[in-house]
């Protein structure tokens, strides 16, 4: 028998060698998912030629990256210029270590799980901004400056979204107290394991994942590296390995954000199958233990890719939004929604019972959570009833009243054009 101290250390290399073979696969499957995916959607065909049905493309773009020659601009501040890719890519890859891909495949579950993701996120304007900045390019300078705005920004609404869950592990949770650990998070959905977050908490879902479309810089939120305007926004000097610092980067937040949802909200690793009391039980400790955690990483792959996939649909069917678009949508609309949201499932969870004098069990959950679930949806089909009117877009192309009411005054302040003089009848004999 192996002591705790070797099976510690089995246990972080198998997952570290997990990690490292999984972050070098995201771009590759990302890029080949978004060629595609897109290629369906509008009617083409995507990769087809370079092996079998495309699926070598990406990697020949990938040897292609690597093997470019490193191009730079004589001006560019070449110590910022060249940390930049650094400093955005280690903490999106510092992130691996908390994610919860199975109980048995994950290097550490920290206790602050939440805070330490959010807080590696919030490092990664600071290389957007050193790439734009040391790029002395006013293209790259201006995606810089864009992204630092938008980042911050949606990272508020972001945090805010997740407090109702957090709120839930406080209910649901033994001990009543809650947590802001995901493995924490994820057993609580385990009982019942169809009992995931997003059936009491829609409408958190829908925000969370809002703000991570712009803190990955996707469609309709990639103002930062708007081709059309911008030529490339921050990368606009960058080529070669560089370049594909920020790629892997880019994909790789995706994969974050959507394991981030996957844990909070859809269950994580819970699934048909996916009982370890069961294989245990029936087949013993070792093999029945492998068995879960099999089927816990089938279940939290599969939900995983479902997410980016939606990433991929959205780049599809969304044009991107105007810059001052994006910040009003943050401040003036995500921000209130969800202190509203965190303020009603506070008074349902905390309120209710005591107004009730007994809590009441429904299928194993008390109904004060089955209330803020019913609640949620109410204001989850609310806000998607009012988007085209709150945020003044409109599949119709029409402006909303406020819209108008905005324009209007916006055109009455400005000053009334005076008529030029006419000359008089002197000067036109003289000319």
């Amino acid at each position: 028998m192996l002591s705790d101290f070797w099976l510690e250390v089995i246990h972080f290399f198998i997952t570290l060698i997990f990690a490292l073979i999984f972050i070098p696969i995201i771009p590759l499957l990302g890029v080949y998912l978004d060629r595609k995916v897109l290629g369906l959607m509008q009617d083409r065909l995507g990769p087809t030629y370079t092996g079998p049905w495309g699926l070598l493309q990406t990697v020949v773009d990938m040897i292609k990256l690597l093997s470019k020659e490193d191009i730079r601009a004589s001006a560019t501040d070449n110590i910022i210029f060249s940390l930049a890719p650094v400093m955005f890519l280690a903490p999106i890859i510092t992130s691996f270590v908390v994610l919860p891909f199975s109980p048995y495949m994950t290097v550490n579950a920290l206790a602050t799980g939440i805070i330490y993701l959010v807080a590696l996120s919030s490092l990664d304007v600071i290389g957007v901004f050193m790439a734009g900045w040391g790029s002395n390019n006013k293209y790259a300078l201006m995606g810089g400056l864009r992204s630092a705005a938008q980042m911050i920004s949606y990272e508020l609404p972001l945090v805010l979204s997740l407090i109702g869950v957090i709120m839930l592990t406080s209910v649901l949770g033994k001990g009543g107290v809650g947590s802001i650990a995901l493995s924490d998070i994820i057993n609580v959905q385990l009982h019942p394991w169809w009992l995931w977050l997003i059936l009491i908490q829609p409408l958190g879902f829908l925000i969370y994942y809002t703000c991570g479309l712009a803190e990955t810089n996707r469609a309709p939120f990639d103002l930062p590296e708007a081709e059309s305007e911008l030529v490339a926004g921050y990368l606009t000097e960058y080529s070669g390995l560089r370049w594909a610092m920020f790629f892997l980067g880019e994909y790789t937040n995706m994969v974050i954000v959507s394991a981030i949802a996957t844990s909070l909200f859809l269950g994580g690793w819970s699934g048909p199958g996916a009982d370890q009391g069961f294989w245990v039980g029936h087949l013993g400790g070792l093999l029945g233990g492998i068995i879960f955690n099999l089927f816990a990483v089938f279940w939290f792959q599969a939900k995983l890719w479902t997410l980016i996939f939606v990433f991929v649909w959205i780049r599809a069917t969304l044009p991107r939004l105007r810059a001052d678009q994006l910040m009003r949508y943050a401040w003036l609309i995500l921000m209130p929604i969800t202190l509203v949201n965190i303020l009603i499932t506070g008074f349902v969870l905390l309120i209710v019972p005591d107004l009730m004098g007994e809590t009441m069990i429904v299928a194993q959950v008390p109904v004060n959570v089955w209330i803020a679930g019913a609640v949620n949806w109410v204001m989850f089909f609310t806000y998607i009833l009012l988007f085209d009117r709150i945020t003044g877009v409109s599949v119709k192309g029409k402006m909303p009243r406020w819209a108008k009411r905005q324009a209007t005054t916006r055109k009455q302040a400005q000053p009334t054009p005076q008529p030029a003089p006419q000359p008089t009848a002197l000067a036109q004999a003289q000319k």
